[in-house]
């Protein structure tokens, strides 16, 4: 069964962790998430992007698919099914199909539209038990084909958007999608300092989980960060493993080759990965 994320992340921020949100990009990558949340008893974020869902030939597939594998492995740890940086119009359809939580990703719009767009999917998401993620300040690098440069959202802005009633907050902080070039300046804990004094007890959101030093990490988390992204580092796994396994010659001679073989170890490099960022965040044996 798929939960809102708003009762594990309000745990989260009290107890001082966070809940790593995984996106996934095909059955193998949900059955390794889901499988070591259980390992791990760790409540999972399971997300998927505008581009994921079309890949997956649809939300409604997507939906279908991990509800199904939830109770076909018996899975007891709570899982969210979440959009990750969705449109207003996406955000829509992943609502209509069956999701337990969405983002919407407004950070490129004036604050007067990300507000009143904003304020319009609080009141739906309140309706239906969802959990709603709002951006302020965008997110550097490229996810999608939405590029950002990183820039630090404003905190006073942030308040604002906190304050019509979302279940968490994404504010750029420096932090960028994909991998880290070796000038980055670092996070930004001045401005997550002053956002965190300015939302309360918000649970605030950090993207790019992928390459940000574990000192960094445990710091964002000790001033209100409880929801950390991981992608780029799951898909790195993934692709040496299978790369490995591919020149390796391994089961790529003779009659039928089964690709089942071919992605199994991907399979494995995800649920390591996976667990290690559990172990990082603080999240294991939290469910």
């Amino acid at each position: 069964m798929l939960v809102s994320a708003k009762e594990m992340l309000t745990k989260a921020k009290a107890g001082k962790y966070a809940v790593g949100q995984f996106n996934i990009n095909n059955l193998e990558w949900t059955k390794a998430a889901l499988l070591t949340a259980q390992e791990c008893n760790s409540p999972i974020i399971l997300g998927v992007s505008e581009g994921a869902g079309k890949y997956m030939t649809g939300f409604k597939t997507v939906a279908s698919m991990v509800k199904a594998m939830i109770e076909e492995l018996n899975i007891t740890v709570p899982v969210a099914l979440h959009l990750d940086h969705g449109t207003y119009d996406g955000c829509y359809k992943c609502i209509e199909a069956g999701f337990s939580s969405i983002m919407f990703d407004g950070s490129h719009y004036p604050i007067e539209e990300n507000i009143e767009k904003t304020k319009e999917l609080v009141k739906v998401c309140e309706e239906k038990g969802m959990s709603l993620e709002a951006e302020v300040g965008s997110i550097g690098g490229e996810e999608d084909g939405v590029i950002g440069k990183g820039e630090c959202a404003d905190p006073n802005e942030c308040k604002m958007i906190s304050d019509l009633g979302v279940t968490m907050l994404a504010a750029g902080i420096g932090n960028i999608h994909g991998k880290y070039p070796e000038n980055w300046e670092g996070l930004s804990f001045e401005t997550l300092d002053a956002i965190q004094q300015l939302t309360g007890d918000m649970p605030l959101v950090l993207h790019g989980g992928t390459g940000i030093p574990a000192d960094m990490i445990k710091k964002a988390i000790s001033l209100g960060v409880a929801k950390i992204n991981v992608n780029t580092e799951c898909q790195l796994a993934f692709a040496e493993a299978t790369r490995k396994y591919i020149e390796e010659g391994k089961d790529l001679s003779g009659k039928g080759f089964d690709p089942r073989k071919l992605l199994n170890p991907g399979f494995e490099a995800i649920k390591a990965t996976i667990k290690e960022k559990m172990e990082l965040f603080g999240s294991i044996g939290k469910a």
